[in-house]
């Protein structure tokens, strides 16, 4: 598995910024990995609630799998967006 430390900090310096989709993408993950399963209340604001379904997407998934899950998505995103 490549470095995931190393790949993070690519995907915080994408030349692009990728739309909100995607963000919320590497968002869900990079919670599930630094939080664990969600653990709190979900936010009454459009952003605070699209961000909470985000990490709730991931619940349940390892550090690891959410690891190599993070991985796959830059890689996918890497090229239109690195």
């Amino acid at each position: 598995m490549a470095d995931f430390n190393a790949i993070l900090e690519k995907t915080k310096a994408f030349s692009k910024k990728p739309p909100t989709e995607v963000y919320l993408e590497f968002y869900g993950l990079y919670k599930q990995i630094h939080e664990g399963d969600i653990n709190i209340e979900k936010p009454a604001d459009a952003e605070g609630a699209a961000k909470y379904d985000a990490w709730l997407g991931r619940k349940g998934l390892s550090v690891d799998a959410a690891k190599a899950a993070y991985i796959a998505l830059y890689e996918k995103y890497n090229p239109i967006y690195g």
